[in-house]
């Protein structure tokens, strides 16, 4: 099993910047596919964007061009870095690698 901590977040203003982190232990995840979801209530949870052991990623169209995902085998972690935010960015983040979720992360994007 593996334990995926996530730290970063916050409350932003529409156009800023923010970064996710999520770190994981309990295995080697340089084999894994990391992916990052959101979810705000009442929304099914949806994929932002993965990323493969071979590092090609996958994005969403709504984050595309805004966000970036990246990954540090050696440091186990996996990032998310969100630019021109928007307010309908507005959700939790949980990353995860398959089965295993992280704890999940509020992002506001709020004037």
């Amino acid at each position: 099993q593996v334990q995926l901590v996530q730290s970063g977040g916050g409350l932003v203003q529409p156009g800023g910047s923010l970064n996710l982190s999520c770190v994981g232990s309990g295995s080697d995840l340089s084999i894994y596919p990391m992916t990052w979801y959101r979810t705000a209530p009442g929304k099914q949870r949806e994929l932002v964007v993965t990323i493969t052991r071979g590092f090609q990623t996958l994005y969403a169209d709504p984050v595309k061009g805004r966000f970036t995902i990246s990954r540090d085998n050696a440091k186990n972690t996996l990032y998310l870095q969100m630019n021109n935010l928007k307010a309908e960015d507005t959700d939790v983040y949980y990353c995860k690698v398959d089965p295993d979720w992280g704890q999940g992360t509020q992002v506001t994007v709020s004037s």
